[in-house]
């Protein structure tokens, strides 16, 4: 049976967020040495990678990565859900200033990672920090605050919410993730921003495909970001297995990715505006969802044992997997396993989302058909 509108959107954001605890531990890591620290590949939940030393290995990282802790990834997803719980509408670069910023700086959550309640920024990276720094404290225009950030998958990585409430309207995800990502990224980040929240709205269609949802994003993605997610898809449909696609999956995107081969160690063109480049996370994920044929474990598992930035490619892996199959299609003692450690309720953000979802689209409908009204009147009239 075609999954409903409901049961995508808790597959999509259940399938991120246990992609996302899954990857977070193996996070910065290459294939060879995941499989050497784990005797052989990641096939479910992990501890740290460095034990009990968790807190001090990292001193620029402290957090308790593993044991089935989600990561920034979930936490700017389930902020982004609780702006879209208060507007009921869709959003913009003013509703990131006036809502997310706020959410960010002044309501404190259960931080997994930290395993203490804090503020969310407490936990988000530095490039995430730059929107409350811009925004809050710069009072910078909110459509122009991206630019000048580092450019990488920041934005990108929680914008599965945009793309369920455009669900099965790629273009329409596409253009508000633009617009939300505008005080955040720019460049590529941006683009990839609006390209995954396509991919995640094309996957809810009735009778989407893993490659129906790379067509979409590619017709809509510009520049570098097109030419390397086509560039891995091409590669990607050679492969069935994800073992045997980790290295030449990471070769087509080699051209467009400006980190470089050491991922700790990123070279000095990392992270800058082009034009011909893209982040790696997106088209990697895209890749690992042909190459996994859309089956959820071994779509994400693919993007865990790639290693790398592996938490938010098996976040972006994870939700357009979820969304082209339902909840169904997350193993359930995954989704246990992750609610439990984590303290969330992984469940509450998909109703949430689901109902502003109806209600979004009921405005729609009725601005449609307004405008529909409209333009009838103006080209009825009889010219004399």
């Amino acid at each position: 049976m075609t999954p409903t509108l409901d049961d995508r959107i808790t597959g999509s954001l259940l399938g991120a967020a246990v992609g996302d605890a899954l990857g977070g531990p193996v996070e910065g890591y290459t294939p060879e040495q995941i499989a050497e620290r784990h005797g052989g590949r990641v096939t479910g939940v992990v501890g740290p990678w460095n034990g009990d030393a968790w807190r001090t290995a990292r001193p620029i990282a402290p957090y308790h990565k593993g044991d089935g802790h989600v990561t920034d990834d979930t936490l700017m997803t389930h902020a982004l859900i609780r702006v879209y719980e208060k507007v009921r509408d869709h959003l913009d670069a003013y509703a990131v200033a006036d809502h997310l910023v706020p959410e960010l700086i002044g309501n404190p959550v259960w931080i997994p990672e930290l395993e203490a309640e804090a503020l969310p920024l407490q936990r988000i990276f530095l490039a995430e920090k730059w929107l409350v720094a811009r925004l809050h404290y710069g009072h910078v225009d909110p459509r122009e605050a991206g630019s000048g950030n580092i450019v990488n998958c920041g934005a990108a990585m929680y914008m599965a919410p945009v793309g369920l409430i455009n669900a099965a309207h790629p273009e329409a995800a596409y253009a508000e993730a633009l617009d939300i990502a505008a005080p955040h990224q720019s460049s590529y980040g941006r683009e990839a921003a609006g390209v995954f929240a396509a991919a995640v709205a094309a996957a809810c269609a009735p009778g989407a495909t893993p490659e129906s949802v790379v067509a979409a994003a590619g017709s809509l993605a510009k520049d570098g970001t097109r030419a390397a997610i086509e560039s891995v898809a091409e590669v990607a449909a050679r492969y069935t297995d994800f073992e045997s696609a980790l290295t030449p999956l990471r070769q087509a995107v080699a051209p467009f990715d400006t980190v470089g081969p050491d991922y700790r160690a990123p070279s000095l063109g990392a992270r800058r505006p082009s034009r011909l480049h893209a982040i790696e996370e997106l088209p990697i994920a895209l890749g690992m969802l042909l190459v996994g044929g859309g089956d959820y474990r071994r779509t994400v598992l693919g993007a865990v044992n790639y290693g790398r930035d592996c938490d938010s490619i098996a976040t972006m892996a994870g939700a357009i997997a979820g969304a082209l199959a339902g909840e169904s299609a997350v193993p359930a003692a995954w989704a246990k396993q992750v609610a439990e450690a984590s303290r969330l309720n992984l469940h509450a953000p998909a109703r949430a989302l689901t109902a502003v979802a109806h209600e979004v689209f009921a405005r729609d409908t009725a601005r449609r058909r307004a405008h529909e009204s409209a333009y009838a009147t103006l080209t009825s009239a009889v010219v004399r």
